[in-house]
């Protein structure tokens, strides 16, 4: 199975080096030297990590065979992604793959049925769990733990506590009040 563990950033200097963001809570085995990554868009050739290391708290890591600025510019916004036994689990309890949530049940502490995971988005700040409500909607749940005090696979259900408005579709009124905020948009 393939899990994404990166996404090449900007360049960083003249030498061929590139920051990530790092999409695995285990970057010192997933993108160590000597790791060989699919990548998407798939290129000819997987890339090797040929050594990395944190510059102002960024990840920067330097491929084989990416010599030059122009090269690594080349790699800006591709996703990394290691093969994965599908029965490797994280180390940590508390943690998940994003294949292991996909398609769970989501229901309330109540027992109340929200919907069905579809996607688990990572966009900069905190993961969200992109719900398929039974109307079709789609609901946005921050995966934290206040929210999410519950996962359980074997169950496969996935428990919330949804603070006020999280899971209301708005009225009329803040429609009309969203709208004009964002200018029509």
């Amino acid at each position: 199975m393939q899990l994404v563990v990166a996404r090449i950033g900007r360049a960083h200097g003249i030498k061929g080096e590139v920051t990530v963001e790092v999409r695995t809570d285990e970057p010192e085995s997933r993108l160590a030297p000597g790791a060989v990554l699919a990548t998407d868009p798939p290129r000819p050739q997987p890339l090797t990590i040929e050594r990395g290391r944190v510059h102002s708290g960024r990840l920067l890591l330097r491929f084989e065979g990416v010599q030059d600025r122009s090269a690594a510019e080349a790699l800006r916004n591709t996703l990394l992604i290691a093969e994965v036994d599908p029965d490797e689990q994280p180390e940590d309890p508390d943690e998940f793959y994003d294949h292991q949530l996909i398609d769970l049940d989501v229901v309330t502490r109540d027992g109340a049925s929200v919907g069905r995971i579809e996607e688990v988005a990572h966009p900069p700040g905190q993961d969200l769990l992109v719900v398929k409500r039974e109307d079709g909607s789609e609901a946005l749940i921050p995966f934290v733990t206040e929210i999410v005090p519950e996962v359980d696979l074997e169950a496969q259900r996935v428990v919330i506590e949804p603070p006020p408005g999280l899971l209301e579709e708005p009225g009329p009124r803040e429609k009309e009040q969203r709208e004009t905020e964002d200018g029509g948009r």
